[in-house]
């Protein structure tokens, strides 16, 4: 099975940018949508957004127009890029392939703050 590794997280002020990495260990078209999650302190987990093997992106209405997810097929790895960024996107964010039986990863921390 493929394994994804994210990364690139950190602080930034508001109204800044940050571009995450999610690794696969191999192919990255073999899993069929990949999504990006985040779970901020207290709350629950919520799916940012997903891209499928073919191409087709969504995002979610919170994030869209700042947010965007891009894939490199040499690097075999997604990216989410976040600009435009705000204290309420402070969270942990995961990539995940969106199997049931895929793992969670360690995620990577997100903080916006000035």
């Amino acid at each position: 099975q493929v394994q994804l590794e994210e990364s690139g997280g950190g602080l930034v002020q508001p109204g800044g940018s940050l571009r995450l990495s999610c690794k696969a260990s191999g192919n990255i078209y073999s899993i069929s949508t990949i999504g990006w999650y985040r779970q901020a302190p207290g709350k629950e987990r919520e799916l940012v957004g997903f891209i499928k093997a073919g191409g087709f992106i969504n995002l979610s209405d919170s994030v869209k127009g700042r947010f965007t997810i891009s894939r490199d097929a040499v690097e075999n790895t997604v990216y989410l890029e976040m600009s435009s960024l705000r204290p309420d996107d402070t969270a942990v964010y995961y990539c995940k392939d969106l199997s049931p039986e895929a793992p969670w990863g360690q995620g990577t921390q997100v903080t916006v703050s000035s």
